[in-house]
């Protein structure tokens, strides 16, 4: 007591200056010691659960490949060893931490399945009724547990849930529209496409190529419609249709398509050039020759790259007025495609002096 009373009367003593010191220097001690305490009853907390789901995990992938072993009734029913198991996994999903582990061991076992065994899977993933769950997560304020739920009814094939996973289809978070478009993809192909007719919101240049990707994995290659989409009022929309009918080799689309030229957005009037060269829309040629110079400097890149491909000895003329351009890469393609449509023209140019920068260009092209 006397060594406090001693210390108080030093602190009452000292300058204000040194008794904010001395408040300050005891609250990050405490902090301090707070934190400590904390980390170490998170570590023990931690280590307490990692066993615990080693313990779970071990236990219920046992149970899973019980079931998925297990010989059926008669008629397929199921038998009174698989329904042991089902009832197990149902006692053990009332609990949301050990709900998570089984989740998680249903995930682990269909990467390792395929064929009878995946779908056997989900069928008891939908036994268990862990879909309730899942379906659940939509309803949830937070982003990341409705992405989370979306993606769960994805990799457990759950095409009941259609409705409900569609009315995210323009959420504000770009990962919940991610998920949304996946699921539809992945599961009902061609025909999940139709979120396009809705989708207000962006589509970024990697969610189209993850759909894209998605869709080439299908038996089913039958490609509906796209005209829709094509005159979507979304220009990402648009930008992805475009990319299916080049990939789809769309050509019954040639007049739409070259109602294209006039859009709007000049991203989409660029993605459309290389269509139009793929697909070989000869059409096209007269309109973008006709109003070349109001075109933006990239587009009138892009027109000479598509004359590349579809240029005739028709379009010497409107060639032979862009060989001198003074943009370089307008200027090297005219020579290009002059060359290819009528050689005897190519060689007539008079070159000199030799050291200019016209003359080593031709020169180049024709020895390439």
């Amino acid at each position: 007591m006397d060594r406090v009373q001693q210390f108080i009367n030093y602190y009452n003593g000292e300058p204000l200056i040194i008794q904010l010191v001395w408040i300050v220097a005891c609250m990050l001690f405490f902090t301090t010691l707070i934190f400590i305490i904390y980390l170490k009853i998170l570590r023990v907390k931690l280590r307490r659960n990692e066993k615990l789901i080693t313990k779970f995990s071990k236990e219920y992938e046992l149970l899973l490949v019980t079931y998925l072993y297990t010989e059926s009734g008669e008629d397929g029913e199921i038998s009174s060893e698989q329904k042991e198991v089902i009832d197990k996994l149902k006692e053990s999903i009332t609990n949301k931490f050990k709900r998570e582990i089984v989740v998680l061991s249903f995930l682990k076992l269909t990467n390792e399945i395929t064929g009878e065994m995946a779908e056997s899977i989900y069928n008891l993933y939908a036994n268990t009724k862990l879909k309730k769950y899942a379906l659940a997560k939509l309803k949830s304020r937070k982003w990341d547990v409705i992405a989370g739920g979306i993606r769960e009814l994805t990799l457990f094939h759950v095409k009941e849930a259609h409705d409900k996973v569609i009315k995210h289809v323009n959420h504000s978070k770009r990962e919940v529209r991610k998920e949304v478009q996946l699921y539809l993809v992945n599961l009902f192909n061609f025909k999940g496409l139709n979120f396009l007719d809705d989708l207000k919101t962006p589509l970024s240049e990697w969610d189209q190529i993850q759909l894209l990707e998605e869709l080439q994995k299908s038996e089913d290659q039958q490609i509906p419609d796209i005209t829709a989409w094509l005159k979507s009022p979304n220009d990402y929309v648009v930008v992805f249709a475009l990319k299916l009918a080049k990939i789809y080799n769309q050509f019954g689309m040639k007049e739409v398509l070259i109602d294209l030229l006039n859009h709007t957005s000049e991203k989409v009037r660029l993605e459309l050039l290389p269509v139009l060269s793929y697909l070989h829309v000869l059409e096209s040629k007269e309109v973008l020759k006709k109003d070349f110079n109001s075109r933006t400097k990239d587009e009138q890149i892009a027109i000479f790259k598509l004359l590349e491909n579809l240029g005739e000895t028709e379009d010497e003329p409107f060639i032979l007025r862009h060989i001198h351009n003074s943009n370089f890469e307008i200027k090297f393609s005219a020579l290009k495609i002059l060359k290819d449509i009528n050689i005897e023209k190519f060689r007539s140019f008079n070159l000199v002096p030799p050291e200019s920068e016209f003359v080593k260009m031709v020169l180049f092209i024709e020895n390439n």
